[in-house]
């Protein structure tokens, strides 16, 4: 019996195994092949270089300046939208008014809930026309042209949004040799589309979270005189850990990307313009392939994806790390 049932599992799970080498682990092994090659992507006769192709990565000031935009979105983005996405999951579910019934959360929470996930539903596509038209550097983009009629922008002067390199809110820039590091309007332009298309999902997911917590654990810290504030801080928080610590994991491996967002947005041919201010490394890979400037670009992009990986897994890495430790931290 127990024989029959081993080979009917592995009658089911052949199948997916086989689809997952075929197109997952034979193209990242391809990949890290062609990394260490001159392979151009066309001439049959390439050879092993060993990781000159990595070392080079390290003198391009295009990939490095695109790691610092990486780490300017890993260090802001996740966590604006987990913050967003608590405040509004508390408001929502326990931020109503007291009653004999107990705890309740805002009046009709299942709309806003609703509204806030709707960004989810839409492709990246729908949402780059969308944010487009919203930022269009003329008197044609809706923003510019709110701005104008309220007189915090000149008809011949509007502000470019995505297509402003400048650094934004004054952020000094750092000079690393012959590079520049900041944070230019556009990454920040970026930044807050992101935001806006994430904070939904989290929110449902912290939503439903705080939904399982017994409403007596809340009437309690009430009864015992907390304010809401001291509730979510002492009560909400350290029940939600988990449900943090997964979506900062999400959103750390979305902002290591952000591809979509840069191609969809940004000018220049490909995106990550102008003049590289929004670059982020999955685009700088995406332009040796579609836009080679060397013989052997398409190695070069398979060494620039393989680095990728290494710093996503890394990331990823150190944050189930510190996820384990997290007995350890007091609240």
């Amino acid at each position: 019996m127990r024989k029959g049932r081993g080979w009917f599992i592995t009658g089911f799970l052949i199948a997916p195994i086989v689809l997952y080498v075929v197109y997952v682990l034979l193209p990242y092994g391809a990949t890290a092949l062609f990394s260490v090659t001159d392979f151009d992507g066309l001439n049959p006769d390439w050879k092993i270089v060993g990781f000159e192709n990595f070392g080079n990565l390290l003198d391009d000031e295009v990939f490095l300046r695109a790691i610092g935009h990486n780490v300017v979105v890993l260090t802001i983005f996740p966590i604006i939208t987990i913050l967003i996405a608590l405040f509004f999951a508390f408001m929502l579910n326990v931020g109503g008014r007291s009653d004999k019934a107990g705890v309740r959360g805002v009046f009709g929470s299942s709309i806003y809930k609703f509204i806030f996930f709707f960004p989810q539903v839409m492709s990246i596509a729908i949402v780059a026309v969308i944010w487009r038209r919203v930022l269009q550097s003329n008197d044609g983009g809706m923003l510019n042209a709110l701005l104008m009629k309220l007189g915090l922008v000149e008809q011949n002067d509007p502000e470019l949004f995505l297509a402003d390199p400048t650094p934004a809110f004054g952020t000094p820039q750092i000079h690393i040799g012959s590079m520049t590091l900041d944070i230019p309007v556009v990454l920040v332009c970026l930044i807050a589309i992101a935001v806006w298309g994430s904070v939904g999902f989290y929110l449902v997911l912290f939503s439903a979270a705080m939904q399982s917590i017994p409403k007596d654990i809340f009437e309690a810290a009430t009864l015992d005189g907390a304010t809401r504030v001291q509730s979510f801080y002492k009560v909400t928080l350290p029940l939600l850990r988990d449900h943090v610590s997964v979506a900062w994991v999400y959103l750390g491996i979305a902002a290591l990307d952000f591809y979509a967002l840069v191609i969809g947005l940004t000018p220049d041919p490909g995106g990550g313009g102008p003049n590289h201010a929004s670059e982020v490394m999955s685009s700088v890979m995406m332009s040796n392939v579609l836009r080679p400037s060397r013989y052997d670009a398409f190695a070069y992009a398979c060494a620039t994806g393989i680095s990728i990986a290494i710093i996503t897994l890394l990331f990823a890495a150190l944050q189930f790390r510190v996820t384990r430790s997290r007995d350890k931290i007091e609240f």
